[in-house]
């Protein structure tokens, strides 16, 4: 029974609207425990309460984020007229009313470090860091036209994956997994994966759900001891012990839930049920040693591998091109989709090539990093197609930003080898997108002589966001979630959003 001062807490204005707008999560909470799908079908082109598109070109996303964001001017950006002007004084209508997030006074121009050759049928041109991909480049678009309006690493970030450079939104799996539900009642529907030895600059947020009900927030799953911590029974516990004590706790939180009506108790017997589920399916889908050796050499993964980098204070400087653990993370992703998971996450930190300090440069770490991403991401490219997986998961790849045409100065001016570094560049930088109804081969976008700005096709944040809602089932301008009396979207309250139909297949 609740007590008078219960009663009365939640009886008041203030609880009801501050509750109200969480019934339709509550209901599909409810939903979420009956079915492993929360969309309705319907017989129209797309549902006219979910915002759900009748006909979805994906099933499920594979996002790889490469936190701290890669240099475009050394991977995808061959610019023979930067490299001419390479190691003159940057003339100031490039520097004038702009903000950098390191730069001061006058920089060098710093043009491409690495040679280029164009590859594909498509002919697009890619650097010598990344052979691999240069031999799947015709599965992919390669769009080099995307732009933000933050040129901080934590505000990009959440910008990027959640909608807003705030804290408190619902990142992209979440909103995907609210909309769609997962296709394996056994596994979560959204996963995230981390490799590098740091989480990205705004840490867990980008996989939280911020307003969404926490069903739909990521598990992050480990590499090391139990995929998901606490997932295992503690000592002395067994699996019927175990159901017992969650049937117990269920009828308790039940009957809270009848007496309060709190959505978040609903969340907490399905996240249990979950978890008990766990227990023999996260293990099962993680354990590399069951795919073949073909399988592994075609990622370049290795299972059970712990590299030191995982658990330095700085892994930067113990960073080594033929470290694994990106590939496994990729080869889980695979696993992970081909069992039913709607949204996998890949975050691999180590980016953010400022060339100031040992171990972050332009010139030494990128082609390390590079050397640990390149084969697995083209592996998982061709391992998808051949088994049928790719026309229907959306593969991404990006930072949060690009990298400047000029080089970072407010450390040193000169060109020191391992210390040749780029600032944040917001204005032009690349990404690219495959399967899941994206058109191959495809070059979108192009920027000005030396990459600064935008030449053609112009793409932001917005419409990155929105092509992938698109393809994955989710009219972006519909699909919303009511919070704090708007209905918000992952688009935000705007329509500058816009699906690129023009790389759609």
């Amino acid at each position: 029974m609740l007590s008078k001062i219960e009663h009365l807490a939640t009886s008041t204005r203030r609880y009801f609207l501050g509750h109200a707008g969480l019934g339709v999560g509550g209901m599909a909470l409810a939903s979420l425990m009956q079915q492993p799908s929360l969309a309705r079908q319907d017989s129209g082109s797309q549902d006219s309460v979910t915002g759900r598109l009748k006909d979805p070109k994906a099933k499920s996303v594979i996002y790889l984020h490469m936190a701290g964001s890669p240099s475009q001017i050394d991977l995808f950006e061959n610019k023979p007229a930067l490299a001419k002007y390479h190691g003159e004084a940057c003339p100031q209508e490039y520097l004038e009313g702009k903000r950098f997030a390191f730069i001061k006074g006058v920089p060098k121009m710093l043009g491409p470090l690495f040679d280029y050759q164009k590859r594909g049928e498509s002919g697009q041109w890619i650097s010598e860091l990344l052979p691999h991909f240069s031999k799947v480049v015709d599965k992919t678009c390669v769009i080099r036209s995307v732009n933000t309006d933050q040129f901080n690493h934590s505000p990009a970030q959440l910008l990027l994956h959640t909608g807003q450079p705030r804290l408190g939104y619902p990142s992209m799996g979440s909103w995907v997994t609210y909309g769609l539900g997962s296709e394996n009642k056994n596994l979560p529907g959204f996963v995230v994966l981390v490799s590098g030895g740091k989480t990205p600059s705004a840490g867990k947020s980008l996989w939280g759900s911020g307003f969404l009900p926490t069903v739909y927030q990521g598990v992050q799953c480990r590499t090391e001891g139990d995929p998901v911590l606490y997932l295992s029974n503690p000592e002395g516990i067994t699996r019927k012990t175990r159901r017992h004590t969650l049937d117990a706790i269920n009828d308790l939180n039940r009957e809270r839930f009848h007496q309060v009506g709190d959505v978040e108790t609903l969340t907490r017997i399905s996240q249990y049920e979950l978890a008990y589920r766990m227990q023999t399916a996260v293990p099962e889908v993680m354990d590399l040693a069951k795919e073949n050796q073909e399988t592994l050499e075609l990622y370049g993964a290795m299972p059970g591998f712990q590299s030191a980098a995982e658990k330095a204070d700085d892994p930067r400087p113990l960073y080594k091109g033929d470290d694994p653990t990106f590939a496994n993370n990729c080869l889980l992703a695979r696993r992970l989709v081909e069992q039913g998971v709607r949204f996998v996450q890949l975050y691999d930190w180590g980016w953010d090539h400022h060339g100031s300090s040992p171990g972050e440069s332009c010139d030494e770490t990128l082609p390390i990093k590079c050397r640990q991403i390149d084969r697995a991401i083209s592996g998982l490219l061709v391992d998808l197609e051949r088994r049928g997986l790719l026309d229907s998961t959306l593969v991404v790849w990006g930072g949060e930003f690009g990298r400047t045409p000029m080089m970072q100065n407010n450390v040193r001016s000169d060109l020191r080898k391992g210390f040749i570094g780029r600032d944040h560049h917001p204005h032009a930088y690349t990404m690219w997108m495959a399967g899941g109804g994206i058109q191959p081969g495809l070059a979108y976008g192009q920027t000005d002589e030396i990459g600064y700005y935008i030449a053609e096709n112009p793409v932001n944040v917005r419409d990155l966001q929105a092509t992938i809602l698109h393809q994955i089932g989710l009219d972006p301008h519909r699909f919303s979630f009511p919070f704090q009396g708007l209905d918000n979207r992952l688009i935000g309250p705007t329509d500058e959003g816009r699906v690129l139909h023009d790389i759609l297949a």
